[in-house]
């Protein structure tokens, strides 16, 4: 069972992107757009404050009659986050973000940001772990050993 630790060892960057809560809208997009993820975190004075999404901008932007240049991201952020830490296990994050609609777990140890793992992150961990288990269990029938 893959655990978030293996997960953010397993990602190039294993931190995360952020933000100042002062800065705007379309300051976030080109921030998301040039490290090609889906979410920034939000910080002010260098403390996480909250978490920006693409689900953000198509929920309280435009539709809103708010334009990205003029709205500063904290006015539309999410401040509440569900957070895991890095013994959590895939199938743990994803009951998470079943339960909560999200698609984005801050990886919090000691009250610190350690990095973010995305759904396709877990999905991706979820579906190795499949695979693996169903390699070991055709080994094990067919009588070549259980080995993964």
């Amino acid at each position: 069972m893959t655990i978030v630790r293996q997960l953010l060892e397993d990602k190039e960057l294993s931190g995360y992107v952020s933000i100042e809560a002062g800065n705007t809208v379309l300051d976030a997009l080109k921030v998301m757009t040039e490290a090609h993820i889906g979410a920034v975190m939000v910080t002010d004075g260098g403390r996480i404050v909250g978490i920006y999404t693409e689900r953000d901008y198509l929920r309280k932007g435009e539709i809103e009659g708010r334009s990205a240049k003029d709205t500063l991201i904290k006015d539309v952020m999410t401040p509440r986050m569900v957070t895991v830490t890095r013994a959590a296990s895939v199938e743990e994050c994803s009951a998470l973000m079943k339960e909560y609609r999200i698609r984005h777990l801050p990886v919090v140890e000691d009250d610190q940001l350690v990095g973010l793992v995305s759904m396709r992150d877990v999905l991706v961990a979820a579906l190795d772990d499949r695979e693996s288990q169903i390699r070991g269990l055709e080994n094990f029938i067919t009588g070549t050993g259980f080995q993964s």
